[in-house]
C-alpha cells in the first residue's frame, strides 16, 4: 500500500521503529468492518438464521455488535433497509460507548453524518430523552436523516447548520455533546483509498485549527457536570492532543475524565489511541472531558426552553386522528402521539419533549414524521412505519426475505383471503419495512419509490 511519506515519516517518529513496522504489517491485512444490532428493534428470536451471512465474534466495546467477514453482503439484506443494525467501522463505536449515553438526556451530536453515531446514542437513550443529530454539509444531512429515519428514531431532531448558529439555541442545554469532528483521516487510510489521496502535509494543521473552533461552539452547549467526548480518526498529535491542550487552556471549567472499555486498554488520562496493530479496526482518537458541576453559565441558560414553533394543528387533528386509528393498534397509544403533533407545511410530526424553538435552522427531520395532509386526509409516512414496534401496527404481515426483497424492490404481493383491508405494516423477522395496503387480494405497495431497489 502507498502511504505518503511525510506521513510515515510522523508516524515513525510519534510509535517508534518497532511499532511501526506493526503498523506498517497490519495496513497490508484487509481492514474491519462490523455490524451494529439496532436495540430500538424488538427481533424475533430467530432473527439471526433470517438475517445476514458472516456474522463473527462480538466487538468488545459495543453492546450487541459483531465482526462482519470480508466477503458478508450484510448490506444487500432486506433487514438492513429495515432498520434491524446500522453497519459500522468497529473502532468508530468506541466513541459512543465512551460518551456513557443514559436513558431520558439530551445529547448532541454535532458532526453527525453519515448517522453511525447517531444512531448508536439513539440505541442508547431507547425512546427516551432528546437527540439533536446536526450535520453541516446538506448532503451529507439528506444521509443522516435517512438513516435516523431507517432504523426508526423517534425522538430525534436531524439539523443541518454550523455549529455556532447552535449555540445561542441550546447554551448549556446538553447532558452529553459528542463531536467526532472533521480530520485529516489518517486513520482511515486502509480502508479509503480517498482519504490517503487527500492527505497532504499542512492537512492536520488546517483541521486542526477548524476542530478548536467546533470544540468551543460544543463547550457552550454543555450543560454543568455533563460529559463530551471528542473524537476523530487520525493520528495527528496536532489534531489529537494539541487541539485537547489548547481547548483545556482556555477552558479552565473543562477537565480530562477517566473512562475504560471492554477489550481495550483504560484511558486514566482520559484520552484512548486505536491502531489497526493493536486492535480488530482502523485508527480512532477518543477523549472525555467533564465539566465542573460549578461552571458558571449565564442567567439564561438555566430558563426553560421555548416550545418548539409550528403551525396550528387542529385543522388537521380529526384527519391525522382517523389517520392513526386505521395504522395503529391500541398498543401504539395513538393519543400519546397527538399530543405532541405539529404541522410543518403539509408535514405532521409528533415533536420531542423539550425540543427548543428551531425558527430560522435548516431542520430535515423535527421527531417522528407521523404522515402528511394529502386533500382532506392525512396518508401515513413512512417514518411511522418504521418507528413501530411488534404489536403497534393494528394490521401486519410477515413475510419471507424472499418476499421482503420484492417489496423493497416495489412488488404487490398477493395477501391471503381472510386478510383484513387497509393499512398493514410489512415485517420480516420481528422488523418493519414498510406500509402496504391490503385491496383486492393484494399488498399494494407503500414502499417509498426513491428507496426501491
Amino acid at each position: 500500500m502507498s502511504l505518503p511519506e511525510a506521513f510515515l515519516q510522523n508516524l515513525r517518529a510519534q510509535l517508534g521503529e518497532a511499532e511501526f513496522r506493526l503498523y506498517l504489517e497490519a495496513m497490508d491485512q484487509p481492514h474491519a468492518r462490523g455490524l451494529r444490532l439496532n436495540p430500538l428493534r424488538a427481533l424475533s428470536v430467530d432473527w439471526r438464521s433470517a438475517g445476514p451471512d458472516g456474522l463473527e465474534e462480538p466487538i468488545p466495546w459495543a453492546a450487541d455488535a459483531w465482526y462482519l467477514a470480508p466477503d458478508s453482503r450484510a448490506g444487500a439484506h432486506p433487514l438492513h433497509e429495515g432498520g434491524a443494525y446500522y453497519l459500522q467501522e468497529p473502532s468508530a463505536m468506541a466513541a459512543v460507548a465512551a460518551l456513557d449515553v443514559r436513558p431520558g438526556q439530551r445529547v448532541l451530536d454535532l458532526c453527525a453524518a453519515p448517522g453511525g453515531k447517531s444512531t448508536q446514542i439513539a440505541g442508547l437513550l431507547a425512546g427516551e430523552g432528546l437527540l439533536v443529530a446536526n450535520e453541516p454539509v446538506p448532503t451529507r444531512a439528506q444521509v443522516l436523516s435517512r438513516n435516523v429515519e431507517r432504523l426508526g428514531v423517534r425522538n430525534a431532531a436531524v439539523l443541518c447548520a454550523l455549529p455556532d448558529a447552535l449555540q445561542a439555541r441550546f447554551p448549556a442545554f446538553f447532558d452529553r455533546v459528542l463531536v467526532d469532528a472533521p480530520c485529516s483521516g489518517e486513520g482511515m487510510f486502509r480502508r479509503q483509498i480517498e482519504a490517503r489521496a487527500e492527505w497532504t502535509p499542512d492537512s492536520p494543521a488546517r483541521c486542526a485549527a477548524r476542530q478548536l473552533d467546533i470544540l468551543r461552539c460544543a463547550a457552550r452547549m454543555l450543560r454543568p457536570g455533563g460529559l463530551m467526548v471528542y473524537s476523530t480518526c487520525t493520528f495527528n498529535a496536532v489534531e489529537n492532543e494539541g487541539v485537547l491542550e489548547r481547548f483545556l487552556s482556555e477552558h479552565p471549567d473543562f477537565m480530562p475524565d477517566a473512562f475504560a472499555l471492554p477489550g481495550l486498554d483504560p484511558a486514566p488520562a482520559g484520552v484512548l489511541r486505536l491502531f489497526p496493530q493493536r486492535v480488530r479496526g482502523e485508527g480512532h482518537f477518543v477523549s472525555r472531558l467533564r465539566r465542573a458541576a460549578d461552571a458558571p453559565v449565564p442567567a439564561k441558560d438555566g430558563r426553560p426552553p421555548r416550545p418548539r414553533k409550528g403551525a396550528a394543528l387542529p385543522p388537521w387533528r380529526e384527519p391525522l386522528a382517523q389517520c392513526l386509528a386505521q395504522a395503529l393498534s391500541p398498543r401504539a397509544d395513538a393519543q400519546a402521539l397527538l399530543a405532541r403533533a405539529q404541522a410543518f407545511g403539509d408535514a405532521l410530526y409528533a415533536v420531542p419533549d423539550g425540543l427548543p424553538d428551531l425558527s430560522g435552522l435548516r431542520a430535515l427531520r423535527v421527531g417522528l414524521l407521523l404522515g402528511h395532509v394529502a386533500g382532506r386526509r392525512v396518508e401515513p409516512d413512512h417514518a411511522l412505519a418504521m418507528a413501530l414496534r411488534p404489536g403497534e401496527a393494528l394490521r401486519e404481515a410477515a413475510l419471507t426475505a424472499e418476499d421482503a426483497l420484492r417489496y423493497q424492490h416495489g412488488d404487490a404481493l398477493p395477501a391471503p383471503e381472510d386478510a383484513p383491508r387497509g393499512y398493514t405494516l410489512m415485517t420480516l423477522a420481528g422488523c418493519p419495512l414498510g406500509f402496504a395496503k391490503c385491496s383486492d387480494g393484494l399488498y399494494k405497495n407503500h414502499y417509498p419509490k426513491g428507496l426501491r431497489r
